[in-house]
């Protein structure tokens, strides 16, 4: 019997499973903000942000960015990495309809 639930991606998938969430602070706002990283998305990593979160605004498409990278097993070891966001999508479909995915990329 063949196995229908192999990987068909081709990027790698381990970020999410050596980080757990991202911080960063954007110029004019006084908050470093949060995130937990997800991997849903055909290329993999984003975070979940409120539609009504001060952060979005600031966020465009394209837009570089350094973020401190926390891994699972030494949250007090982070890791500032240049990322890159490749989208803004609004939330269609399942889980909280008020946020946006932002979709991140390690450069």
């Amino acid at each position: 019997m063949e196995n229908n639930n192999c990987e068909k991606r081709a990027d790698d998938r381990k970020i999410t499973e050596k980080y757990y969430s991202v911080q960063f602070s954007v110029k004019d706002l006084v908050s470093a903000y949060r995130f937990k990283l997800f991997d849903i998305s055909a290329n993999g990593l984003c975070i979940l942000v409120r539609e009504d979160s001060k952060v979005l605004k600031y966020l465009k498409t394209g837009d570089t960015l350094e973020l401190e990278y926390y891994p699972h097993e030494s949250p007090r070891d982070a890791e500032n990495l240049k990322t890159r966001i490749r989208h803004i999508t609004k939330n269609k479909s399942g889980g909280p309809k008020e946020h946006f995915f932002v979709g991140l990329e390690i450069i």
